[in-house]
């Protein structure tokens, strides 16, 4: 497996692996996909290197999941992790938490003290790469978005790494 950042093409494949897997396995609308497409491309077209990073990991040429972190304006209140998944094809070969090291090391060197993430319950191969990382569950909510009715929980990770930008 390769990482590798942007590349034509490589924001539909993102969009369209989160579109496919959460209709298919969660049945979530529409309003998910567009939500998704409009953020991942306001992200990109605001991209700043050094303080976002965006990864896409590639398994022979084949794209096979992505992940980023997301500096936004402040990000001395913390930074967002987003986009993180991996194609159900190439799950259970050690590639989310590759993606998943490599996103949280570069915040470490960036000197982000704060990484947080949003998901939903039951999702939980994902969540045991997040605690096993260091991330604990800090509020979670019953909310009704994408058709139907989901428990949005958003995970954070404290480091105490000196100073912060």
């Amino acid at each position: 497996m390769i990482t590798k950042g942007y590349f034509p093409g490589v924001l539909g494949k993102v969009i369209e692996l989160h579109a496919r897997y959460y209709h298919e396995h969660w049945g979530l609308d529409l309003s998910f996909e567009t939500q998704e497409g409009r953020e991942l491309c306001d992200f990109m077209s605001r991209f700043r290197e050094g303080a976002d990073l965006f990864r896409a990991a590639l398994v022979d040429g084949t794209f096979a999941g992505a992940i980023a972190i997301d500096a936004g304006p402040r990000p001395e209140e913390g930074v967002r992790l987003r986009w993180f998944i991996v194609d159900p094809l190439f799950q259970g070969k050690g590639i989310g938490r590759r993606l998943l090291d490599e996103a949280l090391s570069f915040c470490a060197s960036a000197g982000y003290r704060r990484v947080y993430l949003w998901t939903f319950r039951g999702l939980d191969a994902a969540r045991r790469l997040y605690e096993g990382a260091g991330f604990r569950l800090a509020e979670e909510n019953e909310v009704a978005q994408w058709g139907q009715s989901v428990r949005e929980q958003m995970f954070e990770l404290i480091r105490d790494i000196g100073d912060v930008r």
